[in-house]
């Protein structure tokens, strides 16, 4: 197989009244590695959608090596070579890696010969930028770990052009080098072009050829990378007039020293999903006044670490308290001591998708004073509240009546910050809080989290991302095989070494 080359010409998609991509056109060169910039709601996903057959566009063509083709489903366009990563997972969660990785093809037989499929599977598995055990089952892996079967199983197709939205947002920066670097040599060799959506320049500067930029809808800026700079490119993705964002949390850190212990985790064992110790003999304090990082390669403990302080995971040994007093995450307590989480993945993890903004905003307090009277719900009174907080957090939605699960993921995000930093939250359990969020909501949620430190909260930030880390935290421990092996101040702390010690090469 070798790379092809893609063009979209005047390529337009309305959904109604609202035109979501006017009139794109752009190249992806065989054998390059293409980024695809933009806000939230500048038309990236459509785009791809559109090249990928999942939209039908309204106007313009799609060309593969210089010949138009219909592209009217995701079958025609896995025939002719295009591959696509989406940014929310579609592995089947009650299958194997092997299963998902086999089923990833479409045409199947009616009798697979696993001895066959097997030896085929084990084969390209020694072939690939990283590894999974063929026998494991999604619920087993992590966020990151699940991103890379999503990319796994559009490699086992072969692509000749592959697609990959938002592709480094569940994974750590020394797993995001090994994946885009592996990407960029397939490009280079001619095997593939890649086209990548990504929010981050450092990833545009360091492993694209190409970058376009796309502003409400429209292409605004597109050529080689080498021909633009972070700022220019930021420029083009805001529009003249406006400052270009960046996330300024560490500016407005206070000084301040660090109040007394709220939460102190003592020698906690938790188990994972296959009966295998995940967090062992952990033991951890956070300070009023601080945010405390955890730094660590997808899939050492953290996970299963949040769960069993929320309550969503059961403790197998030790001991976790709130205010110097045992600590089981049951709504009274998480009521009482101010105890607030910002989960992975808010709209499965945090929200009920069918119940509407208002009705997912009122989840903490529906049922206690003034909200309730009498055993009844003071419903009106409930989405006036929402209607406030829509406005304070900018949440865009077609109102408070709306299903949480229309919001885009920047958009849920706002909302559960709203709900959970009501009442002066006093303990903030926050994992990944950006997942694949555009830089404004980015430096939005950042500057939120940074205000609950400055009044007094304590904050236990779990991230995958070491430069949100080393921007917001006051102290950073690194885990690793479910321990703790290091804790240092994050102004003392620098990537390279955050990096060893992730990696299990730390002194």
């Amino acid at each position: 197989m070798h790379a092809l080359q893609l063009e979209t010409y005047q390529l337009t998609k309305r959904f109604g009244s609202f035109t979501a991509m006017d009139s794109v056109s752009l190249t992806v060169r065989p054998g390059t590695v293409h980024a695809l910039l933009g806000e939230n709601g500048a038309g990236k996903s459509t785009l791809v959608k559109a090249i990928v057959g999942y939209h039908r566009p309204d106007a313009g063509a799609v060309l593969v090596d210089g010949r138009e083709y219909d592209i009217s489903s995701p079958v025609v366009a896995r025939d002719l070579g295009l591959g696509m990563v989406y940014q929310h997972f579609t592995v089947v969660p009650g299958m194997s890696v092997a299963e998902n990785l086999l089923l990833a093809r479409g045409h199947l037989p009616m009798v697979v010969d696993w001895k066959a499929a097997r030896a085929e599977l084990e084969a390209f598995m020694a072939t690939t930028p990283f590894q999974l055990p063929l026998d494991a089952h999604p619920s087993d892996l992590s966020a990151g770990e699940k991103q890379k079967l999503e990319i796994l199983k559009q490699l086992f197709l072969k692509p000749r052009l592959l697609i990959l939205d938002e592709p480094t947002s569940v994974l750590t920066p020394q797993e995001a080098d090994e994946v885009l670097g592996a990407l960029r040599d397939q490009a280079h060799a001619g095997a593939c072009s890649v086209l990548m959506i990504t929010h981050k320049f450092r990833e545009v500067m360091a492993y694209a050829d190409d970058v376009s930029v796309l502003r409400k809808g429209a292409l605004v800026a597109t050529g080689a990378v080498v021909d633009h700079t972070p700022e220019s490119l930021a420029h083009a993705m805001v529009g003249e007039g406006h400052a270009a964002p960046t996330s300024s949390a560490a500016s407005e850190r206070e000084v301040r020293e660090p109040g007394t212990v709220k939460l102190a985790i003592e020698s906690l064992d938790v188990m994972g999903d296959r009966g295998e110790p995940a967090v062992r003999a952990l033991s951890l304090s956070v300070r009023r006044g601080e945010i405390v990082g955890i730094a660590g390669v997808s899939g050492n403990g953290q996970r299963e670490l949040m769960q069993a302080l929320v309550g969503q995971r059961a403790r197998l040994a030790g001991r976790v308290s709130v205010d110097g007093t045992p600590f089981l995450a049951r709504r009274a307590e998480n009521r009482a001591r101010k105890v607030r989480s910002l989960p992975e993945e808010p709209l499965g993890n945090a929200c009920v998708g069918p119940l509407s903004v208002a009705q997912n905003m009122a989840l903490r307090s529906f049922d206690e004073s003034p909200w309730a009277r009498g055993g009844l719900v003071r419903w009106a009174a409930l989405r006036e509240r929402a209607r406030a907080w829509i406005a304070e957090y900018g949440v865009k939605t077609q109102g408070e009546r709306a299903a949480i699960r229309t919001l885009s993921g920047g958009n849920v995000q706002r909302a559960v910050l709203a709900r959970e930093l009501a009442g002066e939250a006093e303990l903030l359990l926050v994992s990944n809080p950006v997942f694949g969020l555009d830089f404004a909501a980015v430096a939005e949620i950042h500057s939120r989290l940074m205000a609950a430190r400055n009044r007094g909260a304590a904050v236990l930030l779990v991230s995958e991302d070491l430069d949100e880390l080393l921007m917001l935290a006051d102290r950073i421990v690194v885990i690793s095989e479910g321990r703790i092996v290091h804790d240092i101040a994050a102004a003392e702390a620098t990537r390279q070494s955050l990096g060893a010690y992730m990696g299990g090469k730390g002194h």
